[in-house]
């Protein structure tokens, strides 16, 4: 039998990719099969623990392996507590990544059964993918054995991950940096289907957009309306509001419906449909999951995968934290 290539489109089946990678990075799916074997229905009971009293907590876990991954690869390096050019204080999670208390009492689990044998870097992978799956979106089987770093900068942080402030053709290059592509951009901002967003993020769409003294014009107006009585000038910059309209906590395609009428809450949601730049580049694949949610599904898992394998640290390279927030004596 001829040996599937790692060079072949995106529509190859999940398990393809997952070989592919697991190739690329040494991470495998049965890495705790024999060293912690109950290790996956340990974190699956304590997310669904944490769902329970917060629904919305499934998006904050989900964002926090995002933003570990981009900074330093996934390497659990968003969750070491420190000074101000830790990842912690970056603008872009400063008062805005939530979960690192579900992600302690995930790993107090783990270290009862499996004493220093589960990175911190595993358990937030594994933690994404629960939180998907428990609000209705797709299942896959984490690739695993990673390792956790030391290093937490916030400068690079700052710099790294996307924000959403920033054009169209800024995201995908942040993407690019990472070894992601345009559709790994379209269908990771579809995980903004669950969770909440600060007003401090969006309010600059609501009445002076980029100085034109004007709203943003590719805002639904009934939308504007709410979110200027939620978000008055000089108001709160910490209150809320959902991402996904009308469908806030359940993981499927209307994100993408959204953006079709102007309801996307960031401007790095809109502009995926609406700016000039997105005609020929985002534009048709926020088309095609808006109607199509088994291949926004099968997109989105094999882009968490390619996201999770953003330069792991294996092997003898990191080590395994005892506690996630500090690095082992």
């Amino acid at each position: 039998m001829k040996k599937p290539s790692c060079s072949n489109g995106y529509f190859w089946l999940i398990n393809m990719f997952m070989l592919c990678f697991a190739v690329k990075s040494q991470l495998t799916t049965d890495f705790y099969e024999s060293s912690c074997p109950n290790l996956l229905k340990i974190v699956r009971k304590e997310v669904r623990n944490a769902l329970m009293n917060e629904m919305r907590m499934g998006a904050s876990l989900l964002r926090l392996h995002f933003h570990d991954c981009f900074v330093n690869g996934c390497d659990g390096s968003v969750l070491l507590d420190g000074g101000a050019d830790s990842e912690k204080f970056a603008l872009p999670n400063v008062n805005s990544l939530r979960g690192f208390d579900v992600i302690d009492t995930i790993k107090t689990s783990v270290e009862n059964a499996c004493n220093g044998t589960v990175s911190c870097a595993d358990i937030l992978a594994i933690a994404a993918r629960d939180s998907v799956v428990l609000i209705g979106g797709p299942f896959w089987r984490v690739l695993l054995g990673r390792r956790d770093g030391s290093i937490s900068n916030g400068s690079l942080a700052n710099s790294a991950l996307p924000s959403p402030f920033d054009s169209l053709d800024v995201i995908v290059s942040k993407f690019n940096d990472v070894g992601l592509n345009l559709s790994d951009a379209v269908s990771l901002s579809g995980s903004h289907t669950i969770g909440r967003a600060r007003c401090a993020l969006f309010s600059n769409r609501l009445f002076n957009f980029s100085g034109t003294g004007a709203p943003d014009s590719t805002l639904d107006t009934d939308m504007l309306s709410d979110l200027q009585k939620l978000c008055p000038q000089n108001g709160d910059g910490n209150t809320t509001s959902v991402l996904d309209r009308n469908s806030q906590d359940l993981f499927d395609n209307h994100y993408f419906q959204n953006l079709l009428v102007g309801k996307g809450l960031l401007s790095s949601d809109q502009i995926l449909f609406s700016s000039d730049e997105a005609n020929s580049t985002t534009k048709p694949l926020v088309q095609i999951y808006s109607k199509n949610t088994t291949l926004f599904f099968q997109d989105f898992v094999n882009s968490m995968i390619r996201m999770g394998n953003i330069n792991p640290k294996t092997g003898s390279n990191g080590e395994i934290r005892k506690n996630c927030r500090v690095t082992n004596p």
